[in-house]
């Protein structure tokens, strides 16, 4: 058995002396992507705590934190297009999937080979996410889907995606939900992209219109998929949570990381603010803030719920900090200029954190009812059958 002092040798040596001869000639993000995953995979990185069999290592938990410590900062940013595959979806289907969709999917996904998007949230379906009305039809040995979903991160690059459909319109909202998963590479699956006020379109609209999967892609049990819905998004606001923070050394553009301190510090440095003494006040709170995130995801244990809205309220401070300091024009700013172009892009996407991965006011109610043990908000229409509820609503 390898001790925690090997293991971060090994992962040092990984990042010194294997990724750059990986990566030197390699061009285009998505070629670099597969890349570095394929690379991890082979020097058996790429699942710590993932059956040997499916691709993994077998490791305790503790290994993780050792391979996050010592790979901090040397992550390449081409990381974030695995990232609803990676720390979301094979999860999932690891602790819930059938041995053959296991030993189907987590080698592919932990070897960079297939990149996931997440097929959840619908145009009449957000924070109520169980009112979902895309439907999926048993016929013969495959299910067949129609519906649209809506805010699809990196559909577009996406080779396979985890589904919610309804399969039981008889039955209660929550009760009558399968989770699926669906190939993207099919005449029935269309993505459109959605531009966002960053200049970016890394969302999508989706629609399938009677598309096609495997009868056997089923995550857990038909009509069970809720309880696998929840289990995915704690996996997810750990995801978006703690485990995006400081990550790289680099200024990327990509995903829902807030702006790490060192950064506003350099920024307020080249001002000349840093002897401001509110400055320093407020870059000693966002210091605190990312110490605590830190402090949560070291921990572990922690309701996911907690992460995730101290990463959405560090990401909101770091880029009003930035806005301040960078330009007081606040989203003006000339596009060539490249470290100002950074800072305009998160004063622009820190409004998504309070919405991706449940709203803050979703996850306030959840830390109440799941972690303080509060009553739950009354719900109405939890034991009305589906379909009774859709004759209810406006124009239908």
């Amino acid at each position: 058995m390898i001790t925690e002092a090997e293991f971060s040798a090994d992962v040092d040596a990984f990042f010194t002396d294997t990724l750059p001869g990986v990566l030197e000639d390699v061009r285009g993000s998505l070629d670099r992507a597969r890349a570095w995953r394929g690379a991890l995979f082979d020097a058996g990185l790429a699942g710590l705590d993932y059956p040997r069999e499916f691709g993994g290592r077998g490791l305790g938990p503790s290994f993780k934190g050792v391979f996050q410590r010592a790979a901090a900062g040397r992550i390449p940013p081409e990381e974030s297009v695995f990232g609803i595959g990676i720390g979301m979806v094979l999860p999932v289907i690891r602790d819930h999937g059938s041995d053959d969709l296991r030993a189907q999917m987590l080698p592919e996904g932990l070897a960079g080979r297939a990149i996931w998007c997440q097929l959840y949230s619908e145009p009449g379906s957000g924070s109520d996410l169980a009112s979902l009305s895309t439907k999926a039809v048993l016929d013969g040995d495959e299910w067949v889907v129609t519906g649209q979903k809506v805010w699809t991160s990196g559909a577009h690059n996406a080779d396979v995606a985890i589904l919610l459909a309804r399969t039981d319109p008889d039955a209660p909202k929550h009760r009558g939900i399968t989770m699926f998963v669906l190939p993207m590479r099919q005449k029935d699956v269309t993505v459109r992209p959605l531009k966002q006020m960053t200049g970016a379109d890394e969302f999508n609209e989706v629609f399938m219109d009677e598309a096609r999967l495997p009868k056997d892609f089923v995550v857990g049990e038909v009509n069970n998929g809720w309880r696998m819905a929840v289990a995915l998004l704690a996996h997810e606001r750990v995801q978006t949570g703690v485990a995006s923070v400081d990550r790289t050394n680099e200024k990327t553009k990509a995903g829902r990381a807030p702006i790490p301190v060192r950064f506003l510090t350099e920024l307020a440095r080249d001002r000349g603010r840093l002897n401001d003494p509110v400055v320093r006040q407020d870059l000693a709170s966002l210091y605190a803030g990312e110490r605590v995130i830190g402090f949560i995801r070291d921990r572990g244990g922690s309701h996911p719920s907690i992460g995730k809205l101290w990463r959405t309220r560090q990401g909101r401070a770091a880029a009003e900090f930035a806005a301040r300091i960078a330009f007081p024009g606040s989203p003006a700013w000339i596009e060539d200029d490249e470290e100002l172009d950074y800072y305009a892009y998160h004063v622009l996407n820190c409004r998504g954190m309070s919405l991706g991965g449940g709203t803050d006011e979703i996850q306030r109610n959840t830390i109440g009812e799941k972690a303080l043990g509060l009553p739950r908000e009354p719900a109405v229409d939890k034991d009305v059958p589906f379909n009774e509820i859709m004759k209810t609503r406006p124009g239908r």
